[in-house]
């Protein structure tokens, strides 16, 4: 697993400017620190395998977001497919529709891990409603 070059905390992203693997935290420290490195372009690390995404962006400070490279995209596709052709195109009955219920909740764990990792982050960056109430009239005496 790649290391954060800075903490050695797990990547999540490549900086290409600096040649260098950051975690979420190091990059927004690095990266907010003036308007010349916002600018570094900077691409997501594969969920799965670790090596470089499709996904690329630059600026002060980005949302923790997944991505997962083409090939592990790809390796997944093709398990689904066979799976619903061992299953039957996946429209059968009985005992296989167990199988896929499985992925689902490995997937939902995967989910409740990550909100658990983000909760530190969310509690910095919360959305606030704008009010939608006009300012009192102006009265003139």
């Amino acid at each position: 697993m790649k290391k954060c070059e800075l903490c050695s905390s797990p990547a999540k992203l490549f900086c290409e400017s600096d040649q260098a693997d950051l975690c979420w935290v190091c990059d927004s420290k690095v990266h907010s620190a003036n308007l010349l490195v916002t600018k570094h372009s900077r691409i997501l690390l594969c969920h799965v395998c670790q090596s470089l995404t499709p996904w690329r962006g630059s600026g002060p400070k980005f949302v923790p977001t997944m991505s997962v490279c083409e090939d592990c995209a790809r390796t997944k596709n093709e398990g689904l497919r066979q799976q619903n052709d061992h299953d039957g195109g996946g429209h059968g009955g009985g005992e296989d529709e167990d199988e896929n219920d499985d992925d689902g909740e490995e997937e939902e764990e995967i989910r409740e891990e990550e909100e658990d990792e983000d909760d530190d982050d969310d509690e910095e960056n919360q959305v606030v409603p704008w009010k939608c109430t006009p300012p009192p009239p102006v009265s003139s005496s």
